[in-house]
């Protein structure tokens, strides 16, 4: 179908006028939702990105990559910000093929639809123009003729009456008269007929070569936006296909993810990690109290076998907290002082024979700063604690004996392979070496080969100190599997591997310790240990007092006292105290000088049992009642 809007719409100017400007709009307008939509692109894909990130695993959270459902998360994290950088580049081919383009192309075409319409408002001039002075010049000439009748009637009329001198004269002068207004008016005729004749020669000149030609300009211009409109379409049609494949990718990607997932691969790891080696505990043996009962049967036997009754349901080695190694570590070690000479608190303090005046341990204020602490704060005199526990018990050895037989094991094959590693690098270092050296000695101009012997030298005792370790490591590592080896056929013949009875004071001597299997040679919270002395003077501490220590419920009171005089609890275990202050008795005097008493159900500790008065539940309920002791 042909159109020529010279010739459809050549009365239309106006109209058409009005359509392009409304055209140039839509093409600003699509031209601003490209952007738009460039701008929602951009913002989605650094929204993607964050959101990989934040979910990205940490450095210090390695160890899970070797499970099956962390490596797919990774995966699809990965994938993820994947799409984020597609959609990036998609971003930026919208606003740099599309939105730059037509910003552009919008600007050229408002200038050339200014060009074409100022053409036509020309022409649109000159045929008004040409109009106006054919209109003047019809005007004139029937002006003319006008008056040329009347000037001619005026004439015929005194020519009839014509009978006098000056009559005669009258309609001679009038015939002048009319013959110039007839020639006037012949002058106006053909000045009208030359306008005529222009004006409708500039009419068809105008209608039927400048408006159509301007026109047809107007035209092909609307034609070549419409196009560049649909071109600006299929390019974002085609920048948004172009990223498809690549994202159809990462979602496969995903789905290979999510399908390598191994649940039973990632339980079997677990076990890998955290199995420790150790046999199970074995029965608890009977211990017989009875022979070494040094008191007789006094008002408070009943109350001692009462407790005796509950620290046989004591927990195992095993299933100790960790809290409870601090309080292992905390029994006074020494005799209690003697009683001050003067009850008063100023002669305590001037006593030559109070006890002598130290600066509080670390853990002591560690755990001071526990116990009044906040949440907050509480986390971290915890990690305090658990650094002065680590310096106290000493740093962990090289031969990872503290760790358990199969977590040692791993550990120790881990190293070996990484020194295996570097002892490779160092060789292939070395041989580098020797070949340039040889290259240097034939050819001296390319080097000097005495340069590289320090670099040899460092290699060679790199390589060595990597071999000693090595073999050393490997030694350890037999050692490991070796004991690993005895466990198994140990469990397998029905064996008992770990004897967890539990010691108290006199039951246990440390002779008895040391002659225990080195398998069975285990530290309260389930480690192993090498160090004979070290392990002994732990466990023989941290067993005389298991029995006392309950974290799951505390001790009974079985009665209250009353201090007599103050005393400062320097030492570790111990509990400070004011005169006439009123405590409840946990445990009584064992022989040793010292009572554990409590204060409130929260602090707990010795002091000298020669600085209180003590009264047992059976006089003394009354007098705990109305001193509002717990």
């Amino acid at each position: 179908m042909s159109c020529n809007w010279g010739t459809e719409l050549w009365d239309q100017f106006d109209n058409l006028e009005k359509h392009t400007s409304w055209g140039i709009d839509f093409l600003e307008r699509y031209t601003k939702f490209v952007k738009e939509r460039a701008d929602i692109e951009l913002s989605y894909a650094k929204q993607i990105r964050s959101l990989s990130k934040k979910y990205h695993p940490k450095r210090n959270r390695e160890d899970e990559s070797r499970y099956t459902w962390f490596v797919a998360f990774a995966a699809t994290l990965q994938q993820l910000n994947e799409l984020a950088i597609q959609r990036e580049d998609l971003a930026e081919n919208l606003n740099g093929q599309i939105v730059c383009e037509l910003t552009r192309y919008t600007q050229e075409l408002k200038a050339e639809r200014k060009s074409h319409f100022q053409d036509g408002r020309r022409a649109q001039q000159h045929i008004e123009s040409s109009w106006k002075q054919l209109e003047s010049s019809k005007r004139r000439f029937e002006r003319d003729c006008k008056e040329a009748e009347r000037a001619q009637h005026v004439s015929n009329k005194i020519d009839l009456d014509n009978k006098t001198d000056g009559e005669k004269r009258c309609s001679l002068k009038a015939r002048q008269t009319a013959q110039q207004k007839q020639q006037a008016a012949e002058e106006s005729r053909k000045d009208y007929v030359t306008s005529l004749n222009q004006f409708n020669q500039d009419q068809h000149q105008h209608y039927h070569t400048l408006v159509p030609v301007i026109y047809q300009r107007i035209q092909d211009m609307e034609e070549r936006r419409i196009e560049r409109i649909g071109e600006a379409m299929r390019s974002l049609a085609e920048a948004e296909r172009k990223v498809l494949p690549v994202v159809t990718r990462c979602l496969d990607a995903m789905m290979e993810a999510a399908e390598s997932i191994q649940p039973r691969k990632d339980t079997h790891q677990v076990v890998e990690v955290y199995k420790s080696g150790f046999d199970p505990p074995g029965d608890v043996e009977f211990e017989d109290y009875s022979a070494t009962m040094r008191r007789s049967i006094s008002e408070s036997s009943y109350l001692d076998n009462r407790t005796e009754e509950r620290r046989q349901s004591r927990k195992l080695w095993p299933f100790i907290r960790k809290t409870k190694l601090l309080t292992l570590l905390s029994s006074p070690r020494q005799p209690p002082p003697p009683p001050p000479t003067s009850p008063s608190p100023g002669g305590m303090a001037n006593s030559p024979q109070s006890p002598p005046t130290a600066t509080r341990e670390p853990i002591t204020q560690r755990l001071n700063d526990l116990m009044t602490s906040g949440y907050r704060t509480r986390k971290q005199c915890l990690r305090s604690l658990k650094r002065g526990l680590t310096l106290k018990l000493g740093s962990n050895p090289a031969d990872c004996s503290h760790l358990p037989p199969e977590q040692r094991r791993k550990k120790l094959q881990g190293r070996i392979n990484n020194i295996n590693q570097e002892i490779q690098r160092e060789r292939e270092q070395r041989d580098a070496l020797l070949k340039m050296r040889e290259v240097y000695e034939r050819s001296p101009q390319m080097g000097n080969a005495s340069s590289l012997e320090p670099r040899l030298d460092e290699v060679k005792q790199n390589l060595h100190r990597l071999e000693e370790e090595l073999r050393r490591n490997q030694v350890w590592l037999s050692e490991a599997d070796s004991r690993l080896s005895d466990h198994s056929s140990r469990r397998q013949s029905g064996g008992c591997g770990l004897n967890s009875q539990a010691t108290t004071p006199g039951s246990t001597s440390l002779k008895q310790l040391d002659n225990r299997s080195p398998a069975s040679r285990e530290s309260p919270d389930g480690s192993y240990t090498e160090d004979h002395s070290a392990e002994l003077h732990f466990k023989s501490r941290s067993s005389e007092f298991d029995d006392d220590f309950d974290d799951e419920e505390p001790l009974p009171s079985i009665g209250t006292c009353k201090s007599l005089y103050p005393f400062q609890g320097q030492n570790e275990g111990t509990l400070s105290m004011l005169e006439g202050e009123l405590l409840s008795v946990v445990e009584e005097d064992k022989g040793d000088g010292w009572t554990r008493v409590r204060r409130n159900l929260e602090e707990e500790g010795y002091v000298p049992t020669s600085y209180i008065k003590v009264f047992l539940d059976s006089s003394a309920k009354g007098f705990v009642q109305n001193s509002r002791l717990v």
